[in-house]
């Protein structure tokens, strides 16, 4: 799809810095930053292009390249121009003509024609001048002298696509990213994991900066297309491809080759290559066409026609014998099908699928480098990409520093965090971000009467004294750690994992609910728990039972793995009470006194996030999520749900939503928030304007709904985790235990915005790789908060996750917010299944089923 030549058409000044902060330890870092030493010269040349007929980027490039090539002297004036493999090409200087139109003829291989026949295609690309590009409008925006304005946005642009374009021309490239074979390594299956490097411009306080990061991209392996297919159908041997039974999944194997490209080893003299567009249903000794064949004798027909199957055909033409006669052969053309063994695939062809468990581990630990092997491979970039040796950066006279920035930073204080006051240490500062239960009771137990285990799968597999014996080891735990059950010996009922789901779980409670009634409980008789034991990390099942037991019975349900009830660990068994106490309505912790001043007077914490289904399915719909605190701690959460059409990042139905919040909380806490904070989870820059325009006006809509006149503070900040922004320490000192800064690090000058009200904090303690900070941008601001307030109350909420006893790594009601949809998408009946249609998706929409209200006002999601 081709891009607009102004990257945007609507600029809005967000919150100015109120200045930078100074609370916590002073200390110097490094960022994945290298200063641009020198911008282009004042003008630069923006140019419209369209390319006729269209093809992908990819062919784009090698088009414009074949442009400036045979007409750089005399129609471009010599200059190295540098073209996005879209739209737009920039200039250091101007063409010689303002519009004009080329004729380029490619190479079939290059094109990838599929007719042998057919003449190497011819493109039109049509050239015209769009504008030029002032760069001291960009200077003065980088000194605060003005605000963002396009030009300073094309600007801008126009940097990204000047340091991207030679590696675009020379490696695979996705998004920002480029990516090399080099020290690629094996994944499960048919895949390899490339090595990759994102680099992108970023404007900080009177100065531009490369921001440069690896990144890490499945690939298909190149080769034989007949060693993929074995990798695919996971056999052993190439040669058990032969086997009858089980049958091979031909289907499944279609799915993953589909839109692959490769070359065949038949025709050694023609260079082309081919897109797989099917397998056949037949076996190639089965797959039949018509060949022509032409007579070498004068009394016979010059041509005829003779019906004959592929391994026939590749004998008399090729002198081939085809080894598998038996398999599919790949469908190339309406009437062309060639044999899999004589497909070779193309490196360099990204995998776009979501990677199955195995693979996702195996892609976490090569993506997972500590700090010093992450910078290493970083600089290891920067020779690789050799700036000042790039000729296309000469050309518009811009340097780059090989050094990554040094920038000031902070180490934030850590809380002081209170549990129930008959804990062996009920108030007390975290170190290193973590602590444990040992000792310790939830500020606020849950008594648990009415609850049963369901067990997923047979006596057999899951022997009832072992269930009994974990159920013991739980309620020890719980009991230790604060919550009351008085029901030692709960109801224990299996189930066939692949039966009916929904007919058990309501079984079991209703035998709870029919046990209280004969106690004469009847005030008391609807079940609080159900815990579920599963055979094991499946998703079907887990989200059949969240889906019964959020919509259908509305009772808190808590699902554990059999592999961790064999031998049921103490530190295992108090997370699960942590969670089990949130469910139903308890607080784990808090913080002290006075440590959140913004709270000392009604104050709402909100957090919303929108999860969107998988990238290519434009079916299934978008879920969105809200969550809001309700109690005067900020400790307990209430949430609400709905979707949406899909891939739509605005919230459609917010003023709905808020209000549903707003009730919650004045019920909990008897009266109405006088401040609003909103954490909006899951926008990037590019919809901060939409978002906050249509999202704000929600947010003020639903609160004159409630009462004419009532009009709360709001601040409105933007939470972003994907990006490539990553801290090292300077000194060993700052370091914690993995390499990475310290807990509560705050960066708010040097690599961020000239001056709206931005930051990064990294708030939680690095486990496996290298730490990733939250960018907080605050888009909107009535409640004044100055850079510390804002900074430290942030900081203070990622103590007060309720399910573990780690500070987290962004602010806890964004994060709920995340969990909420990905858990809501279970709701959805058909959430899985790729092939649904369209209608399908739409009456499921229009019938979502909505979480039981008994739910509402409790933390079931966590």
């Amino acid at each position: 799809m081709a891009t607009t030549t102004t990257p945007a058409t609507h600029v809005v000044n967000y919150v100015r810095r109120p200045g930078l902060g100074t609370s916590g330890q002073a200390i110097r870092i490094r960022s994945n930053y290298f200063e641009v030493t020198q911008l282009p010269n004042n003008i630069i040349h923006q140019y419209d292009v369209t390319i006729t007929p269209d093809v992908p980027p990819p062919v784009n490039r090698k088009i414009f390249h074949q442009v400036a090539t045979s007409y750089g002297a005399s129609h471009l004036n010599g200059a190295r121009a540098v073209y996005d493999g879209r739209k737009n090409i920039f200039s250091a200087r101007a063409f010689a003509f303002e519009s004009h139109t080329f004729e380029v003829t490619l190479a079939s291989d290059v094109a990838m024609a599929l007719n042998p026949a057919r003449p190497p295609p011819k493109f039109k690309v049509k050239i015209r001048k769009a504008a030029c590009i002032n760069l001291e409008e960009l200077h003065r925006f980088l000194n605060g002298r003005t605000s963002l304005t396009n030009n300073c946005l094309t600007a801008i642009m126009a940097l990204d696509v000047l340091i991207r374009h030679q590696p675009a021309m020379l490696s695979a490239t996705v998004g920002r990213s480029f990516y090399t074979p080099v020290g690629s390594q094996a994944l499960s299956g048919p895949l390899d994991v490339w090595l990759g490097y994102y680099q992108s411009a970023r404007p900080t306080l009177g100065r531009m900066m490369i921001n440069m990061d690896v990144s890490a991209s499945a690939f298909f392996r190149p080769g034989p297309l007949l060693d993929m297919v074995a990798k695919i159908a996971n056999v052993q041997r190439v040669d058990d491809l032969r086997r009858t039974f089980p049958p091979i999944n031909w289907r499944a194997i279609e799915k993953v080759i589909k839109s692959l490209r490769f070359t065949v080893n038949h025709r050694r003299n023609v260079k082309r290559s081919f897109k797989i567009l099917g397998l056949t249903t037949t076996a190639a000794k089965d797959t039949k066409f018509m060949q022509t064949i032409r007579s070498t004798s004068e009394a016979a027909a010059p041509e005829a026609q003779v019906e004959t199957d592929v391994v026939t055909y590749f004998k008399q033409a090729y002198n081939i014998t085809i080894n598998f006669p038996m398999l599919p052969c790949v469908k190339v053309g309406p009437s062309i099908a060639l044999p899999i063994e004589l497909c070779f695939v193309l490196e360099g062809q990204r995998y776009l699928r979501k990677l199955d468990k195995v693979q996702t581990a195996e892609m976490i630990r090569f993506n997972s480098q500590p700090p010093q092997a992450r910078f290493n491979k970083i600089k290891d970039g920067l020779e690789i990409l050799r700036y000042n040796d790039n000729e296309f950066l000469k050309d518009f006279g811009m340097k780059v520093s090989n050094e990554m920035v040094q920038i000031n930073a902070r180490v934030l204080p850590a809380p002081t965090v209170c549990y129930h006051s008959q804990s062996q240490n009920a108030n007390f500062v975290p170190r290193d971000g973590a602590w444990n239960l040992r000792g310790m009771k939830v500020f606020d137990g849950r008594t648990l009467k009415l609850w049963g285990i369901v067990v997923f799968g047979t006596e057999r597999d899951c022997p009832r004294p072992l269930v009994n014996g974990f159920i013991q080891e739980l309620i020890v735990s719980c009991t230790e750690t604060g919550m009351n059950i008085p029901n030692k010996h709960p109801l224990i009922k299996y189930s066939n994992p692949h039966g009916n789901i929904d007919a058990d779980l309501l079984s079991v409670y209703q035998q709870i609910g029919n046990e209280a009634l004969q106690t004469n409980d009847k005030a008391n008789s609807l079940p609080q728990l159900l815990v579920c034991i599963l055979p094991n990390i499946g998703v079907p099942l887990y989200a059949s039972i969240k889906r019964v037991t959020d919509t259908s019975l509305g009772v808190a349900s808590q699902c554990v793995q059999r592999s961790h009830i064999r031998m049921p660990k103490k530190s295992y068994c108090a997370n699960v009470c942590l969670k089990i106490n949130a469910k139903l309505g308890g607080t784990n912790q808090r913080l002290a006194k006075n440590m959140m001043p913004f709270m000392s007077e009604p104050a709402l914490i909100l957090g919303a996030d929108v999860s969107h289904p998988q990238l290519g399915d434009t079916t299934h719909p978008s879920i969105a999520a809200l969550v809001g605190s309700v109690d005067a701690h900020a400790a307990r959460y209430a949430a609400t749900v709905r979707v949406q059409a899909a891939r739509t990042e605005m919230i459609a139905d917010l003023k709905g939503m808020a209000v549903e919040i707003l009730k919650s909380f004045y019920k909990s806490c008897g009266q109405k928030p006088k401040k609003i904070i909103f954490y909006r989870d899951g926008v990037s820059e590019s919809q901060f304007a939409e978002v906050l325009k249509s999202e704000l006006t929600s947010l003020k809509a639903a609160c004159a709904s409630l009462e004419q006149g009532y009009n709360p503070k709001i601040t409105f900040v933007v939470v972003q985790k994907r990006h490539h922004t990553r801290f090292f320490p300077v000194h060993p000192s700052n370091c914690d235990r993995t390499g990475n800064c310290k807990p509560g690090t705050v960066v708010d000058q040097g690599v961020v915005h000239p001056f709206e009200f931005d930051f990064y904090l990294q708030s939680h303690a690095g486990i496996l790789g290298t730490s990733r900070p939250a960018h907080y941008h605050v888009l909107f601001d009535e409640n004044r908060f100055t850079s510390d307030a804002l900074q430290d109350l942030t900081y203070k909420l990622c103590h007060l996750y309720a399910r573990c006893t780690r500070v987290v790594s962004y602010a806890p009601p964004a994060y709920y917010a995340h969990i909420v949809a990905a858990r809501a998408r279970f709701h959805l009946p058909g959430w899985s299944d790729d092939n649904t249609s369209s209608e399908a998706v739409a009456h499921t929409v229009s019938a979502y089923p909505s979480v039981k209200p008994n739910l509402a006002n409790v933390m079931w999601f966590i």
